[in-house]
Protein backbone atom coordinates (compact mmCIF):
# COMPACT_ATOMS: atom_id res chain seq x y z
CA UNK A 1 0.00 0.00 0.00
CA UNK A 2 2.89 2.38 0.58
CA UNK A 3 4.51 1.68 -2.94
CA UNK A 4 0.82 2.58 -4.68
CA UNK A 5 0.68 5.66 -2.37
CA UNK A 6 4.09 6.72 -3.70
CA UNK A 7 4.02 5.25 -6.81
CA UNK A 8 0.51 4.32 -7.92
CA UNK A 9 0.13 1.33 -10.65
CA UNK A 10 -2.65 -0.55 -12.50
CA UNK A 11 -5.54 -0.06 -14.33
CA UNK A 12 -6.77 3.64 -13.32
CA UNK A 13 -3.53 5.04 -14.02
CA UNK A 14 -3.40 3.40 -17.31
CA UNK A 15 -6.85 4.84 -18.12
CA UNK A 16 -5.58 8.35 -16.87
CA UNK A 17 -2.08 8.13 -19.12
CA UNK A 18 -4.07 7.24 -21.92
CA UNK A 19 -6.94 10.17 -21.45
CA UNK A 20 -4.31 12.36 -21.16
CA UNK A 21 -3.04 11.72 -24.90
CA UNK A 22 -6.63 11.01 -25.98
CA UNK A 23 -6.85 14.69 -24.78
CA UNK A 24 -3.64 15.79 -26.48
CA UNK A 25 -5.03 14.66 -30.13
CA UNK A 26 -8.57 16.24 -29.42
CA UNK A 27 -6.98 19.28 -28.24
CA UNK A 28 -5.20 19.57 -31.50
CA UNK A 29 -8.12 19.69 -33.46
CA UNK A 30 -10.85 21.37 -31.68
CA UNK A 31 -12.22 24.67 -33.25
CA UNK A 32 -11.13 27.49 -31.69
CA UNK A 33 -14.56 28.13 -30.19
CA UNK A 34 -14.98 24.72 -28.54
CA UNK A 35 -13.57 24.31 -24.82
CA UNK A 36 -10.35 22.33 -24.06
CA UNK A 37 -10.13 18.76 -23.53
CA UNK A 38 -8.88 17.32 -19.99
CA UNK A 39 -7.98 13.83 -19.66
CA UNK A 40 -11.29 12.98 -17.56
CA UNK A 41 -13.32 13.66 -20.46
CA UNK A 42 -12.20 10.26 -22.08
CA UNK A 43 -11.63 8.10 -18.71
CA UNK A 44 -14.62 5.57 -17.27
CA UNK A 45 -16.25 6.95 -14.54
CA UNK A 46 -14.86 5.27 -11.84
CA UNK A 47 -11.12 6.75 -12.83
CA UNK A 48 -11.93 10.31 -13.21
CA UNK A 49 -12.40 10.71 -9.27
CA UNK A 50 -11.20 14.22 -7.70
CA UNK A 51 -8.57 14.26 -4.76
CA UNK A 52 -9.21 14.38 -1.83
CA UNK A 53 -8.26 17.51 0.19
CA UNK A 54 -5.10 17.36 2.18
CA UNK A 55 -5.35 16.82 5.77
CA UNK A 56 -3.48 19.59 8.58
CA UNK A 57 -2.89 18.93 12.47
CA UNK A 58 -1.36 21.89 14.10
CA UNK A 59 0.54 19.33 16.36
CA UNK A 60 3.48 17.94 14.22
CA UNK A 61 3.61 14.48 16.07
CA UNK A 62 -0.29 14.26 15.23
CA UNK A 63 0.15 15.21 11.49
CA UNK A 64 3.17 12.69 11.30
CA UNK A 65 0.88 9.66 13.20
CA UNK A 66 -2.12 10.59 10.71
CA UNK A 67 0.67 10.42 7.84
CA UNK A 68 1.85 6.66 9.04
CA UNK A 69 -1.91 5.86 9.74
CA UNK A 70 -2.34 6.42 6.27
CA UNK A 71 0.51 5.14 4.42
CA UNK A 72 0.52 2.11 6.42
CA UNK A 73 -2.60 1.75 8.15
CA UNK A 74 -0.96 1.58 11.49
CA UNK A 75 -3.03 3.22 15.08
CA UNK A 76 -2.03 6.52 15.98
CA UNK A 77 0.79 6.44 18.77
Amino acid sequence: MALYQLEPFGDEVADRRHGSMMALQANAQRGKDTDPFVAEDFMYGGAAKEEPEPEYIDDPVAQSNLIRAKLFGLPPK
